[in-house]
């Protein structure tokens, strides 16, 4: 069978992909920023295409040789980036029309648990109109609506979750006792898989959980101790101080950071995640419980090292952040004087010397406002590992004394360079 997958690069999309691709299907992968998809997942066709912008002749271009299409797209908050109503609801309803008018019959729609009236949250809406409209649709349409995903990648939820089950000396959680029913993301695709049988039940829409509702509390210990680390007591964040986080990360998406800390994201965990526990019957199938995926899948160094370094890649990026704006500012202002004498002193001609001043501060501020845009984000990192090595070359040459300075201002510099390294080989988010 031939199928698409829209969003086939994203957490629930990659497993679906490999999934239906172990079993024999020709797995056409669909997105918007597929390059990085195509090195990935070499063994998948791709095609590019927005969800939120393609056209009803759009997509009928790209599923022309489609059979069955899995719509595994979807955005937690507005952005730049993101556009709730773009994607969840008009990228929907022109989907689904082009299946309806190419003879795609059958569409399979991730959509997500607990979502239902009274739910305030502009992501429940749009799920929900998103489902709404899918009803009223002709095709042979199957609404699958996850708990908590929990895979063995970690990405988004399942990353902060990791981070927080690895924060050193305590466990910070937020809403502690919410419930929370989980599903694997191998067995999500399982659950796809069974939706492309001829006897599928269709028209439907199914809640996909295990029956065990866990407390986020519970939750995170049981990573913990998934992780190989000793217990540690759970420190209850305050709800003024995880609102100003999530309004913290709200700016930041912005600047093109998608962090799973953002205000819809709290809300979501306020009201928990719950589902129909019988529902993936009607699939013939069941979901494993929580302990079962994490005994299905042993820990190793690699997820003790990410859950330690979850919360440690921000630390390091707002630290260069702040060291190389203050450099430049403060070269700029309070040590303009005292950076020309120091080039001065070696022989340098004071205007060169001011010149040489001036134009490093601004480079330092340059870097450190690329630094913050997420997009220009590893070229600053680059460049500031390139700009380190300039200055060491630099004072090597015109002031070597300064590599035996008490103060050491060459030789801090290299912990510095090292800093940018490490962030630059953390910089990936999936």
């Amino acid at each position: 069978m031939r199928i698409a997958i829209i969003g086939a690069y994203g957490l629930i999309g990659s497993y679906v992909s490999a999934r239906l691709a172990a079993d024999g299907h020709v797995v056409v992968g669909v997105g918007r920023d597929i390059d990085a998809a195509r090195r990935r997942f070499p063994a998948l066709e791709w095609k590019r295409a927005d969800l939120a912008k393609a056209t009803v002749a759009d997509w009928a271009t790209v599923l022309a040789d489609i059979e069955v299409v899995i719509n595994c797209a979807g955005v937690l908050q507005d952005s730049p980036r993101d556009d709730l109503k773009a994607v969840h609801v008009e990228g929907v309803r022109r989907l689904a029309k082009a299946c309806e008018g190419i003879g795609v019959r059958r569409l399979v729609h991730i959509s997500a648990a607990g979502v239902e009236p009274g739910r305030g949250t502009a992501f429940n809406a749009t799920k929900l109109e998103a489902e709404t409209l899918l009803a009223q649709s002709p095709l042979e349409w199957i609404i699958l609506r996850p708990g908590l995903v929990f895979a063995p990648a970690a990405y988004g939820g399942t990353a902060l979750l990791r981070g927080l089950a690895g924060f050193p000396g305590a466990s910070p959680v937020v809403f502690g006792e919410s419930l929370v029913q989980t599903i694997g993301a191998e067995d999500l695709a399982v659950a796809v898989a069974r939706c492309l049988a001829p006897d599928a039940p269709t028209r439907v829409s199914l809640d996909l959980v295990h029956g065990e509702a866990l407390t986020l509390i519970d939750l995170v210990g049981r990573l913990r101790g998934w992780l190989g680390l000793r217990p540690v007591r759970t420190i209850r964040v305050p709800l003024v101080l995880a609102r100003a986080t999530a309004a913290a990360s709200d700016a930041l998406a912005w600047l093109g950071w998608r962090s799973p800390m953002r205000t819809a994201a709290l809300e979501q965990l306020r009201m928990g995640v719950r589902g129909r526990t019988e529902d993936a019957a009607r699939l013939g199938w069941a979901p494993r419980s929580f302990d079962a995926l994490l005994a299905a899948a042993p820990s190793g160094v690699q997820e003790r090292w990410f859950a330690r370094a979850y919360f440690v890649k921000p630390a390091i990026l707002t630290c260069l952040f702040a060291f190389w704006l203050l450099s430049g500012l403060i070269g700029l202002t309070v040590g303009l004087k005292d950076a020309i004498a120091v080039l001065t002193a070696s022989g340098m001609d004071a205007r060169l010397a001011a010149g040489a001043v001036i134009g490093g501060s601004l480079v330092d501020i340059a870097l450190a406002l690329l630094l913050i845009w997420r997009p220009t984000a590893a070229r600053a990192l680059q460049g500031m590992l390139l700009v380190t090595v300039g200055y060491l070359l630099a004072g090597a040459l015109v002031r070597p004394d300064l590599w035996l300075d008490p103060m050491g201002p060459l030789l801090k510099s290299i912990p510095a360079a090292f800093l940018a390294l490490a962030a630059l080989a953390m910089l990936d988010e999936r």
